[in-house]
């Protein structure tokens, strides 16, 4: 029998249904099973640093050549994955779950991650609205008395639980924190198994697929699902991974709903991971674009890999909010959504995301009008060979005090809506999320440690900001550390509850 957890948090009526005593029997067991391999993981991904710090460079692993060269496809698609042409995310919040499930949407990605400050309420009550929302049971009446409730024709729900580096302070076993990722992943599952599907963030390599393949055999059989009913999205968002993007679909296969080009925190890793090499570093991040360098080179990477394989290729996140005040500021806004989404459609990606209900329409539009079938995934590439050079290519730009201020002020003010609990914030018209602000911090990080950007300059700015003393604090830190931390949420994450 696995040892029993002990919750160090309030526990309302509504969260005991959902913390039930069998959820937290399975929960328990779940993480007695696979939580040493995650801290073996873990280890492996500081040790892969050091070897980067000391030049061993990312590239394509010869020990699984095999798999990259043989002609193997992943299992079939289900019925409701086919069309995934507009996808929109965020935050679990009960309003939000209920408006991106009536967007028109074809996918709602409920993201208990980087959309999401996980306070224990965050954490617990979103698992009570996703279960209310599967169950159709979902309602809100805000404030000023309007009422939400869900459409007759919804998004499919997939969830996307935390990665395998944050933990759930709330939950121990045997005395330690328990592992998030599984926290969000068995609680879902064990309330909702119909379609148990689901997109996994921050992967680093193919060992970190398997883990997280083993979780699913042994969950689906714990639970009595038969197996291949979970399925996974891998979100490709670390330089690392997108050297093993087969092997990664070798270790899913029976479970794969396809990858994703997770393109900010992509720019953050590349940023982290090289952060020591002068000849890594990037110039201001409106600068570095998808159309461009490695991230041009991993976007055809992706797309030819899971065509190849039989599954989708989905596109990335268009930011943008509506700008109610200003229809000429609103409208170049909405056109640069279209140029995006016309970039992936014509690149052969079969689905893309948006992070506000009012870009789904615009987004429809212009997948409806080049892909007229459900997805693209038989349209096959041919030859597309992508060098270790073409992944590992540094935009040329401009590295400006512009820049330096607009990641500070965005890095700070979306830090300190993440103390107070809010996991996603429209900054300037765009939707910021854990990933951009990841950007922001690391951008600032590597500018002054490459004396792109004096120290003085940087923790000038950064005092600008004191109305906001408590992320200005923490962002100055992180900043200035002479040790790159290796993620802002870590640190962050002493600071709520």
């Amino acid at each position: 029998m696995a040892p029993i957890l002990e919750i160090r948090a309030p526990i309302s009526a509504a969260q005991s249904e959902i913390l039930s005593k069998d959820a937290l029997e399975f929960l328990a067991r779940l993480f007695a099973e696979f939580e040493p391999r995650r801290q073996e993981l873990l280890a492996r991904r500081v040790e892969r640093q050091r070897e980067i710090d000391a030049g061993n460079f990312p590239d394509f692993l010869p020990e699984t050549k095999s798999i990259r060269d043989q002609e193997w496809m992943v299992a079939p698609i289900p019925s409701d994955l086919h069309d995934r042409r507009v996808e929109i995310t965020g935050p679990v919040d009960r309003k939000m779950v209920i408006n991106a499930l009536n967007s028109g949407a074809n996918v709602y990605m409920a993201d208990f991650e980087d959309a999401n400050s996980p306070t224990w309420a965050n954490t617990v009550d979103g698992q009570i609205n996703v279960r209310d929302a599967v169950r159709r049971t979902i309602e809100y009446q805000s404030p000023e008395g309007k009422k939400y409730r869900l459409n007759d024709k919804i998004a499919v729900l997939l969830v996307r639980p935390r990665g395998w580096h944050l933990n759930e302070k709330h939950v121990l076993q045997n005395g330690k924190p328990v592992s998030g990722s599984l926290f969000d992943f068995g609680l879902f599952l064990f309330h909702n198994r119909q379609r148990p599907y689901f997109y996994l963030p921050k992967l680093e390599n193919h060992v970190e697929a398997r883990l997280w393949n083993d979780v699913f055999v042994f969950a689906q059989n714990a639970l009595g699902i038969p197996r291949g009913t979970v399925r996974a999205t891998v979100l490709i968002e670390t330089i690392l991974a997108s050297f093993e993007m087969n092997e990664i679909l070798w270790e899913l296969r029976e479970h794969s709903s396809g990858l994703n080009c997770g393109r900010w925190d992509y720019i953050f890793s590349f940023i982290k991971k090289f952060r020591n090499f002068p000849q890594f570093v990037l110039p201001d991040r409106s600068q570095v674009t998808m159309d461009r360098a490695f991230l041009k080179a991993y976007v055809e990477l992706l797309i030819h890999t899971c065509h190849r394989r039989g599954i989708h290729a989905m596109g990335g996140m268009a930011a943008q909010v509506p700008i109610k005040n200003d229809p000429v500021a609103n409208e170049n806004a909405l056109e640069k959504v279209r140029q995006d989404k016309l970039r992936e459609v014509r690149a052969g990606h079969d689905g893309t995301w948006v992070a506000h209900p009012a870009l789904v329409a615009v987004a429809r539009e212009v997948f409806d009008a080049h892909m007229k079938t459900p997805n693209q995934i038989a349209k096959q590439r041919g030859a597309v060979h992508i060098t270790q050079r073409e992944l590992l290519e540094v935009p040329k730009g401009d590295i400006t005090e512009a820049g330096l201020r607009w990641n500070i002020d965005v890095g700070v003010q979306y830090l300190d809506a993440w103390l107070g609990g809010t996991g996603c914030v429209p900054i300037y018209n765009l939707m910021e999320d854990a990933a951009t602000a990841e950007i922001c911090r690391a951008q600032v990080w590597q500018w002054v440690k490459h004396k792109k950007m004096p120290r003085e300059l940087v923790s000038n700015i950064i005092d600008e900001h004191a109305a906001q003393q408590k992320a200005a604090q923490l962002f100055k830190q992180m900043v200035l550390a002479e040790d790159f931390p290796e993620f802002l949420t870590l640190d962050a994450y002493n600071y709520i509850d």
